[in-house]
């Protein structure tokens, strides 16, 4: 019985020591503190931009979920894979668009699977200055991982290819894109911080 005794204390001495360690104490605040975050990483679609670094800057892009929610979840899953990190811009057209996306660089390759068209929702934004859209084959719902960026409004592309979102902020960069400039890394952060609010 003695045995016993000795050993629950030694048990809870040793408790005590865990929950008063400056370690432990740490550790409970930090996990804490990152739940009572007002986001903790469950930003909606409306609330994330994309952050592209590429050779010539930053520039940033907006989702409209509302129009393409297929393309928006498929652009998410693959930033969050980062699938994108280390991927060209291999096609761009003066006047018209700044293409990239593909692994192998050439306009080919996708990420193994392609989603379905949605330039026939009615939600569908125009194609303006600065949108984001899917590129695909001639062929219906062949879009994988390649997208465009307008470098001037396209109406002719309007129902014919699915709009997922648009330039915020670094139009300029984008503007002077190169044929072989790497998107160095997609990341995805709070709109809030690219974005300000405004009175009502």
């Amino acid at each position: 019985m003695k045995a016993i005794r000795h050993l629950l204390a030694q048990r809870s001495g040793y408790q005590n020591l865990l929950y008063t360690s400056p370690t432990f104490l740490f550790l409970l605040l930090t996990l804490i503190a990152g739940c009572a975050l007002p986001f903790g990483g469950n930003l909606t679609p409306e609330e994330q931009v994309a952050v592209v670094t590429t050779d010539r800057g930053i520039f940033v892009v907006e989702f409209y979920p509302d129009a393409a929610p297929v393309a928006v979840d498929n652009f998410l899953k693959l930033i969050n894979e980062r699938f994108y990190d280390g991927l060209t811009f291999h096609r761009i057209v003066e006047g018209f668009v700044a293409q990239g996306g593909c692994p192998k660089g050439d306009g080919t390759g996708g990420p193994g699977w392609t989603i379905v068209d949605e330039y026939t929702n009615p939600n569908q934004r125009p194609h303006l200055r600065g949108t984001v859209a899917m590129a695909r084959t001639p062929a219906p719902n062949s879009s994988g991982s390649q997208f465009y960026i307008c470098f001037k409004p396209q109406p002719d592309l309007d129902g014919n290819y699915t709009t997922f979102g648009g330039i915020i902020q670094g139009m300029d960069i984008v503007d002077r894109l190169e044929i072989g400039d790497v998107m160095t890394k997609i990341r995805l952060e709070a709109k809030s911080k690219y974005v300000k609010a405004t009175a009502e």
